[in-house]
């Protein structure tokens, strides 16, 4: 029995027009989540808009977590070289591992609850290039953002992750703005 282009290929809607055939790649939808409420409601979103829509969408919850050396504070100095103890430094990447599980685990719950499988990934960087390279890396379609809904002011001072990413991620990028304030 011969498989077609799209069976293949695992199209999401190949067809056979004039006798040409087409197949396109299923899609593949990158959402980046945090601890923030405003991130799960980008994630229930695109559960719910994106990945109904696409059957066979595959999708992969991404948490981007510093790296621990970012948070080691010097404690000793001698001869103008800082030391940090090195069980202060795996103490907090301990802490920061346990923190990105349960945000992980947290998103991947909301995917079961709605029928979806995902697979999660914990990246380490500044959120705005861990997030972009995953990105790259793993060729997503589609990449998913909550926004805080920060004003422009708190956004200049503080930057913004989905700014950042608009401009410079390889694929569309859908920013989820945060639920009505009652």
């Amino acid at each position: 029995m011969e498989q077609t282009e799209a069976a293949v290929s695992g199209a999401l809607g190949a067809g056979v027009e004039g006798g040409d055939k087409t197949a396109r790649k299923a899609l593949k939808v990158v959402a980046a989540v945090d601890a923030s409420e405003e991130s799960l409601h980008a994630l229930s979103w695109a559960l719910d808009n994106v990945v109904r829509c696409h059957p066979d969408a595959t999708l992969v919850v991404v948490h981007a977590q510093h790296a621990a050396d970012h948070f080691a504070y010097p404690v000793a100095a001698h001869e103008g070289i800082v030391y940090a103890p090195s069980s202060a430094v795996e103490s907090v990447r301990a802490a920061q591992e346990e923190s990105s599980r349960r945000v992980v685990a947290r998103a991947l719950d909301i995917c079961k609850e709605r029928q979806v499988d995902a697979t999660g990934a914990v990246v380490e960087g500044d959120a705005k290039e861990a997030i972009r390279q995953a990105v790259e890396r793993m060729q997503a379609g589609l990449l998913v953002l909550g926004s805080r809904g920060l004003g422009a002011i708190k956004r200049a001072f503080l930057g913004s992750v989905s700014d950042y990413l608009i401009h410079h991620a390889c694929c569309p990028v859908l920013v989820v703005r945060p639920r009505p304030t009652k």
